[in-house]
């Protein structure tokens, strides 16, 4: 069910609380209507700083010693089914990597600012956290941001992240955690990585991906960000380096073992096995069933259930849960998808 279908009395209790409603003829005649309600390419884009303008280019000698690297890795886990190389250049412009694309979909699954804002109207009323409050962002490198209360903006990148956090200590106190060390599989340009180092001073986390391209973003946001050392981004040809000598508590997938064949998956599986990773986050992309199927993408496009596999590994699932607690919000709130943790049992 999409937003403009949402009674406006329901929406307006949840907005009454912070002041705000929304004006019901204009506002709902804007929100009926077909298509979007901002042109993201009509948007004025904000001018990149310098140093991000001279680095992030294709001939950036960086990039290019990373893509060498990983021609060398594993076929299993390079195979890929959807981010081909037609699929990135198509989807990812190095200086607008937080543009709506491939990376996080933002006008696309339908979200409209109203999803948005009414996503942090939500998020606010169980933010035991105050990360609303303490975590930020703005509309560099593409972002679509929206304004919200206080001049603070938001975009589904800092929803996203806040969702996953609140969720994560909700399950597993990661915030009474000291030296907590994270592994985030398909960390992309590291979003979580950075968001979980900013909420918390005893969490490191170590963004890794099996694409070359996403690791050199990662590496540049979470340096501009300010989120390095504690947030680092690994190749990988490092992982075994770092997993032989700092054990991980937790690993995190967000959407993209939705879009990994399933000898990929199984590869990250064995990883995790093997190093007795005890937790395991799994939010897969909201386009299949609304997340309540745990399935691989393989190349010819059918879909494959990996839910044995992490079984067959040892990963029982401890906690299934719907992103929004709220059922209202789960129809209509920015893509909807399941939060999945699974616990690593050895006997």
């Amino acid at each position: 069910m999409s937003f403009q279908r949402t009674s406006l009395g329901l929406i307006n209790a949840l907005l009454r609380p912070f002041g705000a409603e929304l004006a019901p003829a204009r506002e709902l005649e804007r929100l009926r209507a077909d298509g979007l309600p901002t042109d993201p390419d009509s948007r004025p884009h904000r001018p990149l700083p310098d140093e991000a303008a001279e680095y992030l280019r294709a001939d950036n000698p960086r990039l290019r010693e990373l893509i060498e690297r990983y021609a060398k890795a594993p076929g299993a886990v390079t195979g890929h089914s959807l981010w081909t190389t037609e699929y990135i250049e198509r989807e990812v412009e190095l200086q607008r990597f937080r543009a709506d694309n491939a990376y996080v979909y933002q006008f696309r699954d339908r979200n409209t600012e109203a999803n948005h804002l009414l996503t942090a109207y939500y998020l606010a009323t169980i933010d035991r956290l105050a990360l609303l409050e303490r975590l930020t962002d703005d509309e560099l490198f593409g972002a679509i941001a929206f304004p919200w209360k206080g001049g603070q903006m938001v975009t589904r990148d800092l929803l996203d992240s806040i969702a996953e956090i609140e969720f994560l200590d909700e399950t597993l106190r990661i915030s009474e955690r000291r030296d907590y060390h994270v592994l985030d599989i398909g960390a992309g340009y590291g979003r979580l990585a950075q968001r979980l180092v900013e909420a918390f001073s005893g969490v490191s986390v170590h963004a890794t991906d099996a694409l070359a391209v996403s690791t050199f973003l990662c590496e540049f946001n979470l340096r501009f960000r300010d989120a390095s050392p504690r947030a680092s981004a690994v190749p990988l040809d490092e992982l075994d380096t770092l997993l032989g000598r700092q054990p991980i508590d937790l690993a995190t997938n967000v959407h993209s073992f939705s879009e990994c064949p399933l000898n990929a998956v199984g590869w990250w599986l064995d990883l995790l096995r093997d190093h007795k990773v005890p937790h395991l986050m799994i939010i897969p992309n909201v386009d299949d069933h609304g997340g309540h199927r745990l399935t691989a993408r393989e190349p010819n496009g059918d879909r494959v259930d990996f839910l044995p596999e992490l079984e067959r590994r040892g990963y029982k699932l401890a906690v299934k849960r719907p992103k929004f607690a709220d059922e209202a919000i789960q129809r209509v709130g920015v893509s909807p998808s399941q939060h999945y943790l699974f616990e690593l049992h050895t006997n």
